[in-house]
């Protein structure tokens, strides 16, 4: 079987069929299939994957989104002594910074010990909202290999048994074709493992400049009004 045309056809979703050892010829579904049970846990975690990779991307996109000159625009009416306007500003807009900077202007007359507590305590919920599930995709990405291993011993161990169980010499057909079955499922599991890996790593690098964008803002809040005070 021609390995590139088994790539082909999977990524192109097509319904064709793949030709192995001449006149046998299987589906991309037939051949999954025959992966065995373990094919199903695999599949699962792929869509699993792929729901909380949609899903987070909509998350931090919309949580990024922030008018122009935002920071500046606060900063300028706390300077300014209009704590009111500031806080319309961040009713207008949204997303992590504006509810860190509302809870903060919310405390604006007691200490700055107390404004920063509170902004510390709205900005750790912040955080665990924008990473949450991330962990579940470092889980699957190192799980969805193991699955596929044991798939392929639990394969390889029944290929032997119903070896054991022919009389006579044995099909080097019986032998491959045991094989190939037994090995789909470490195939499976490397390939959901890797799309769960690259899926982890490209969101927690937006987590982080998210996270980054919220401390910077953060500390120029807290440096005006200790101007102020």
């Amino acid at each position: 079987m021609d390995t590139k045309i088994l790539i082909s056809q999977i990524l192109s979703g097509s319904d064709s069929t793949i030709v192995i050892n001449g006149p046998q010829e299987l589906t991309v579904l037939e051949l999954l299939l025959k992966g065995g049970f373990m094919m199903l846990p695999l599949l699962v975690l792929f869509f699993i994957t792929i729901y909380i990779l949609i899903e987070k991307i909509l998350v931090i996109n919309k949580e990024s989104k922030s008018p122009k000159n935002f920071n500046e625009e606060i900063l300028s009416r706390i300077k300014n002594d209009d704590i009111n306007g500031a806080k319309l500003i961040c009713e207008d807009v949204n997303n992590p910074v504006s509810r860190m900077l509302r809870k903060g202007l919310d405390k604006f007359n007691t200490s700055l010990k107390n404004i920063e507590t509170s902004i510390e305590n709205v900005g750790k919920i912040e955080i665990y909202n924008l990473e949450k599930k991330l962990s579940m995709l470092a889980t699957i990405s190192g799980a969805a290999p193991m699955i596929g291993f044991l798939g392929t011993v639990t394969g390889m161990i029944q290929a032997f048994i119903s070896i054991a169980e022919e009389e006579g010499a044995v099909s080097p057909k019986l032998l491959s074709s045991g094989i190939y079955e037994a090995m789909l499922t470490t195939a499976a599991g490397l390939f959901v493992g890797i799309i769960a890996y690259l899926a982890y790593n490209y969101l927690v690098t937006r987590v982080e400049k998210l996270i980054h964008n919220m401390e910077y803002t953060t500390i120029e809040f807290i440096e005006t009004l200790q101007s102020k005070k």
